[in-house]
């Protein structure tokens, strides 16, 4: 990756260090848009960014790289014309919203590439130097999404206008498949108390080794079972705050830096926690993980368990009452266990698809075990799939003729404005 970010930096010094009459200059002006100009060098840094992200390679993809400056620099204008009215209109963002964006992208940026060294690498520079070169575009591109926002939420389809975009795409609209409203109840597996007690023991004892004088590393590699930090030592690089479960996190974030903290449980067993650097809310940490060991009699109690819930959940309020009480999905159990409409073949819940033949509306599954446990399903309702209906896929051809009455107004919007600037694109 290397190697291509070098190339490119190559490929754009040349294109911007030239122009047709061969004059030399420190950087170039790629475009120009009413008072303001486009950098080449700007352009250059967007291009290495969204080439780093589809991982292209200059050897073998220089069509699409040069398709790819193109499309940045006609968006990098479009954005330099929206500004311009979204200012008219009085469109800002505030900083810290900049901020947090800034911050997911760079987080973003650090999770593809495995780690803060690997995404500087990939951008060509410093995290530090790219947020601070970054921060103001990002600025820009948020106020711009916004006023594209408040542009297109103003634009509605009636009755007739759904018609008839059913009538004039319906052909070449896609096949729709079959959903299903259901709700879950989740029963977790956990450990017994003897299995428990072995984890921790074991836990105990790398521990004493570590403040021994043993490798915390050389331990960790030996003995984790978080399989995503185990190779790397226990470590879980920088780490900001909120991005961890709460029992680790306020461990981590308290404790003094180099040392072993004592043995803490989450949700996913038994941790020791090395806080190794502070940056402000963030740290860069290493761990060992010790999972408690999950045996048959463990099985067979939230199984009977589960049957037992299935049994006592008669009725629908039966059922909302018992989620509520007792699953241990956090994000459903408030709401009835409501997944919403799902398509079974491509739920978050592999299993259902395999079971779904064999689910009644409103009556409450057996228990079915998948990797979070064990789960009983309820299903509400039935939506046939196959070719678009307009009685049986209303909602769905409404979104779509709304999606694209905004689309064609959008592009109409922007073709009208972008009349009023001056505007020029250079060759490079």
């Amino acid at each position: 990756m290397k190697k291509i970010l070098i190339y490119l930096t190559i490929v754009f010094s040349v294109v911007c260090g030239q122009d047709k009459n061969n004059s030399v200059y420190a950087d170039g002006i790629a475009a120009v848009v009413g008072e303001h100009i486009v950098l080449k060098s700007d352009i250059a840094q967007l291009v290495n960014m969204a080439a780093a992200q589809q991982r292209l390679n200059p050897s073998t993809d220089i069509e699409k790289l040069l398709l790819l400056q193109n499309e940045v620099v006609r968006s990098v204008v479009d954005q330099k014309i929206i500004l311009e009215m979204a200012a008219v209109d009085s469109i800002e963002v505030e900083d810290k919203d900049v901020d947090r964006a800034l911050d997911q992208q760079i987080e973003m940026f650090i999770s593809q590439s495995g780690g803060e060294e690997q995404a500087e690498e990939m951008l060509g520079q410093s995290l530090k130097s790219f947020r601070r070169e970054f921060w103001y575009e990002m600025k820009d591109r948020l106020t711009t999404e916004r006023y594209q926002q408040t542009l297109i939420n103003k634009i509605s389809v009636s009755r007739a206008d759904v018609e008839s975009f059913f009538y004039t795409y319906k052909d070449s609209l896609p096949i729709f498949p079959m959903m299903v409203k259901m709700r879950h109840l989740l029963i977790t597996v956990e450990a017994g108390e003897n299995s428990r007690r072995l984890a921790y023991d074991k836990l105990s004892n790398i521990r004493k080794k570590i403040i021994g004088g043993d490798s915390f590393e050389e331990l960790a590699s030996l003995y984790s079972q978080d399989p995503g930090s185990r190779q790397k030592g226990g470590s879980l690089g920088f780490v900001r705050r909120g991005s961890l479960v709460s029992e680790f996190e306020s461990v981590a974030f308290s404790q003094k830096v180099n040392v072993v903290s004592e043995i803490i449980e989450t949700q996913f067993g038994y941790h020791i926690i090395e806080t190794e650097e502070k940056r402000g809310d963030k740290i860069r940490v290493r761990h060992i993980l010790i999972v408690p060991e999950i045996v048959e009699e463990d099985e067979s109690l939230s199984y009977k368990y589960a049957l037992t819930l299935k049994d006592t959940a008669e009725t629908l309020k039966d059922f909302k009452r018992l989620t509520a009480l007792y699953s241990k999905d956090a994000q459903t159990k408030e709401i009835g266990g409501d997944l919403g409409w799902i398509n079974p073949n491509k739920s978050p819940i592999p299993e259902i698809s395999q079971i779904i033949s064999l689910l009644e509306i409103g009556v409450c599954s057996l228990p079915v075990r998948t990797e979070q446990g064990y789960h009983l399903f309820w299903v509400d309702s039935y939506k046939q799939g196959g070719r678009p209906s307009l009685a049986m896929h209303w909602p769905e051809i409404e979104g779509m003729a709304l999606n694209h009455k905004r689309s064609e107004w959008y592009g109409d919007w922007i073709a009208d404005v972008r009349e009023r600037f001056y505007i020029q694109i250079n060759n490079w």
